[in-house]
């Protein structure tokens, strides 16, 4: 056993000398020097060039770092194997992702590259103002030399894009407000904001098909019309419109128009802003991807036509041009302290200006009940592009409406009961509102709830029809009682005419009389 012991510290002699004689013919640096010519010579001659991204860039969050993450969390959960599953911050969708030291393949434009994750132990930090993370993470980029260029000048970009894309559409919605007199939160914002939940879309949306499928395929060239709006010089962004009578379903278009884009939406209370360079500010305020609303326009504040402003008016649409506010474009109230003093030119300097420019990717909508009561100028393309009318409910909406809350397909009702509903929907004038109300009191009872909708809008139908008629018989009567009036008048005026042609006649005969003599 002593000898074990004896050979084995011999050994160990001679490999601790063995060790110094090294560090003293090969220093550190002439090892360092050695590893880096053989990487060289190899880098030389191979055919891969690779390229790192780390997690920590200095003392900074490697933005790209995060995006080659999020963009592999697409590939990985198809083709990976051994995944790490994680849930970002205000987001409600799970996101995949490589595990410590594994690889896929990725191809781009008919080339195939190969990403590695590394995770490795950071060494021991000293004193730091900002401590970093145990791990040191990154990603390691192999690609082919002669697809360098195509790959740094275009993939990256790609990537990026598209993890922009995956982070809007994981990320839940927001919905925002203008805060109450224009006070800041928190953070300085003028904008307070909840969670978006609306669950509609257009599919659910009770409207014509064809209408519909004209909004869809509108919404859908904007959001795809970046490089069109570069091209043609214009601001990206888009205005739409809505008008028509309550409960048509104004605003679950404009959720269903946020569900369908990913967009946050700015719901912007008029009577809230003071005056149009706190207008401005909100604008300045808001996203791009964004829808900004302003429902019920004409009830907000007097935004009426110009041409129908008096002297009397006292709302700022119907001061003269000479007035300094609507000069300077202020719109700072001299009366009131309290009061709104918005400008119509303000307004439209808000979607239309230099101003409706800082940003990219919005769209405006506008809703009224009464599309009369608003200015021309506010109306314009450029301004509102799109005019959508919310119609009383159609026939092609009513199938929606059943399928929505009954289940019912077309083929489960009666023909018969169809038919009596395609006759009858469109005399009724029923809004959307109203009907699904009725089908939800009912949804329980499906045979039921076709039945008390039947009668309903057989009801309304000869409640418009009796109205319409008295309408008619008002009208009518009007008419006469103007004929009768004018019958009088040419009575009364009748016998001052007869005496006028008597006296004619005679003043004839008298001057042939003189000519015969």
């Amino acid at each position: 056993m002593k000898e074990y012991w004896g050979s084995l510290a011999s050994i160990l002699g001679v490999l601790a000398f063995c060790q110094s004689l090294l560090h003293v013919l090969f220093p550190p640096e002439l090892r360092f020097a050695t590893l880096k010519l053989f990487n060289r010579v190899f880098n030389m001659f191979s055919s891969y060039c690779y390229f790192d991204i780390t997690e920590i860039d200095g003392v900074n969050t490697n933005e790209l770092y995060n995006a080659v993450q999020l963009y592999l969390s697409s590939c990985v959960s198809i083709s990976g194997s051994r995944l790490s599953l994680t849930r970002a911050l205000n987001s409600s969708a799970i996101t995949f992702g490589l595990t410590n030291n594994d690889t896929i393949f990725d191809t781009f434009n008919g080339v195939t590259v190969l990403w590695e994750h590394i995770v490795t132990q950071r060494q021991a930090q000293t004193f730091s103002w900002r401590p970093l993370p145990d791990e040191k993470r990154g990603f390691t980029l192999r690609i082919k030399k002669k697809d360098k260029t195509l790959i740094l000048d275009s993939y990256l970009d790609y990537i990026m894009e598209k993890a922009s894309e995956m982070r809007r559409k994981n990320e839940d919605r927001l919905l925002y407000t203008n805060s109450r007199g224009g006070s800041l939160d928190s953070r300085g914002h003028p904008w307070e904001s909840v969670p978006f939940k609306h669950p509609s879309t257009f599919e659910t949306l009770a409207m014509d098909p064809v209408k519909k499928a004209e909004i869809i395929e509108d919404l859908t060239d904007f959001a795809n019309g970046q490089s069109f709006y570069q091209k043609t010089g214009r601001a990206w962004k888009r205005g739409y419109l809505l008008y028509g009578p309550p409960g048509t379903g104004k605003s679950s278009m404009i959720a269903a128009m946020a569900n369908y884009l990913g967009y946050d939406i700015y719901d912007l209370e008029l009577t809230e802003v003071h005056h149009n360079s706190e207008l401005r500010k909100l604008l300045m305020k808001t996203s791009s991807k964004s829808i900004i609303v302003i429902e019920d326009i004409d009830c907000s504040i007097d935004l009426s036509n110009r041409k129908k402003g008096g002297p009397n008016n006292s709302s700022s649409i119907g001061r003269s041009y000479c007035d300094p506010e609507m000069r300077s474009g202020s719109g700072v109230s001299t009366g009131d302290e309290g009061g709104n003093s918005i400008t119509l030119s303000g307004l439209l300097n808000f979607t239309d200006g230099l101003w409706s420019c800082c940003g990219s990717e919005r769209i405006f909508v506008f809703t009224t009940n009464h599309i009369d009561k608003l200015d021309p100028a506010l109306l314009r393309s450029g301004r509102m592009d799109m005019h959508v009318f919310m119609s009383y409910c159609s026939f092609p909406a009513l199938r929606i409406l059943l399928k929505n809350y009954l289940g019912n397909a077309e083929s489960d009702l009666d023909e018969g009961v169809l038919k009596e509903l395609e006759e009858v929907i469109d005399k009724a004038e029923m809004t959307p509102a109203d009907i699904s109300e009725l089908l939800i009191k009912n949804r329980r009872n499906k045979d039921r709830a076709v039945i008390e909708l039947l009668e309903a809008l057989k009801n309304k139908a000869e409640m418009k029809l009796k109205s319409g008629e008295c309408v008619r018989e008002k009208n009518l009567n009007d008419v006469e009682r103007e004929e009768e009036e004018e019958q009088e008048k040419r009575a009364l005026e009748s016998p001052k005419e007869g005496c006028d042609y008597e006296d004619g006649i005679k003043k004839e005969e008298e001057d042939e009389e003189k000519k015969i003599k």
